[in-house]
């Protein structure tokens, strides 16, 4: 079988090679804002361990609508309408695991060929 020419073109993630040099640099004193990996420099709140600990016992193990839940994208457009004063319909929202994807889905909509 022949797999298409974009394979080829197919690398692995360096993320983890720029954190590496990242952490280099910390080594010898320079300061670094990291925004290679995604990871944020503080553990995630107890609220929100709590709460997913209970929606895991509550049975929520399942996936979820693509876009994301609803009643998250529900409570984003009601954030948006009050810090930002823009009405906006929870069905235009999407909520991705991770910036990339909606990177990747913005380049495609946005790019032809």
């Amino acid at each position: 079988m022949q797999l298409s020419k974009r394979m080829s073109r197919l690398g692995t993630e360096t993320a983890f090679q720029v954190l590496a040099k990242a952490q280099a640099l910390e080594a010898k004193g320079k300061d670094v804002i990291h925004l290679e990996i995604g990871e944020p420099n503080f553990d995630t709140p107890s609220n929100i361990r709590e709460a997913a600990k209970k929606a895991l016992d509550a049975g929520h193990t399942h996936y979820c609508n693509s876009k994301g839940l609803a009643s998250l994208r529900s409570q984003i457009a009601k954030e948006l309408e009050r810090t930002r004063g823009v009405p906006i319909d929870p069905e235009r929202i999407i909520v991705t695991p991770g910036a990339k994807p909606i990177m990747f889905y913005s380049i495609l909509a946005l790019l032809s060929g």
